[in-house]
């Protein structure tokens, strides 16, 4: 296979994507990246948070259009499909216009809100991007990996990606899209015992926790709970019910995720599973790559990250 170099969420840091292909060797030629031996894949989240979407956008279709790179989508441009989409009975955006989904979305809405060309085609490349990409070396999805789901998706598209009969389901409770957008773009989750409760990282009241999905089994709360150190220590190291983690096979061909906002040194979740989300999109955190070559057993020396400055 040709070697795969595998970014996470970008979130509209153009300056830090830059420097990342360059520090991998590519060049910007005939108006896109490209690498003489490799190729990269996109793990979604490419908007929000970061001041240059639009840089960011260009950038990766330009690759994808050069056939130097793949994308997948995130939870960020389901998102903005839904928050600029009407339900056709209502006329109300599927995403509603609050305050918390608003300021989650702002940079987005600076770069695009008085564009309204440039919004529709975007938001019409965001429509054609595949929730899940899978080879006979790897697999790769944004937030969890889950066979079922995955399943289901492909019954209604072949391509994975969402029609518009999915996209109109998934905004309902209670319906099978909707649990596809909730397992494979956000996470499969937990609720914590009655009366727990912590804040995310925008300060939002939780009682569910995102789990490590990929393992078969925790001891605790606290050790099934994707979160990072900090928020950890809140969480009750009470016993996790028993089968509640479905796990990843060791003999599966690797999976590559983003979406959950680690910190600190790279490092594998376990020797076929990988997070590459290391919170680009906030101070201090990191743009991380991981190079792959088509091993089996992933490898602790070949992530490379461009860590943010301001």
């Amino acid at each position: 296979m040709t070697g795969l170099d595998i970014i996470g969420d970008v979130h509209g840091q153009a300056e830090e994507l830059e420097a990342l292909l360059k520090k991998l060797g590519y060049e910007l030629r005939a108006g896109s990246y490209r690498h003489p031996q490799r190729q990269t894949l996109f793990l979604g989240d490419l908007i929000d948070r970061g001041p240059h979407n639009r840089r960011v956008i260009a950038l990766v279709r330009a690759m994808q259009e050069a056939k130097t790179a793949q994308v997948i989508m995130g939870n960020h441009e389901y998102n903005a499909i839904c928050y600029h989409t009407e339900d056709p009975d209502t006329l109300q955006p599927f995403r509603a216009h609050n305050e918390k989904n608003t300021r989650q979305h702002a940079s987005f809405l600076a770069e695009f809100g008085n564009d309204p060309d440039g919004l529709e085609d975007v938001l019409a490349w965001f429509r054609t991007l595949p929730l899940v990409l899978e080879t006979s070396y790897y697999r790769a999805v944004h937030a969890c990996w889950q066979p079922g789901r995955i399943d289901r998706l492909r019954q209604a598209s072949a391509s994975a990606t969402l029609t518009e009969e999915q996209i109109f389901r998934s905004v309902q409770k209670q319906t099978p899209e909707y649990d596809i957008v909730e397992d494979l773009l956000k996470g499969v989750e937990e609720p914590l015992p009655a009366g727990s409760v912590f804040y995310d990282k925008d300060g939002h009241q939780r009682d569910r926790i995102r789990v490590r999905w990929w393992k078969t089994s925790a001891e605790s709360y606290r050790e099934a709970a994707m979160l990072d150190a900090e928020t950890l220590a809140n969480i009750p190291e009470v016993p996790f019910p028993e089968d509640r983690l479905a796990g990843y096979p060791t003999h599966a061909v690797p999976v590559f995720f983003g979406h959950y906002w680690l910190s600190g040194r790279p490092a594998t979740m376990s020797q076929n599973a990988v997070c590459l989300d290391y919170s680009v999109g906030k101070p201090g955190g990191a743009l991380c790559c991981y190079r792959f070559d088509g091993e089996k057993r992933l490898d602790e020396g070949k992530f490379v990250r461009v860590a943010r400055e301001r």
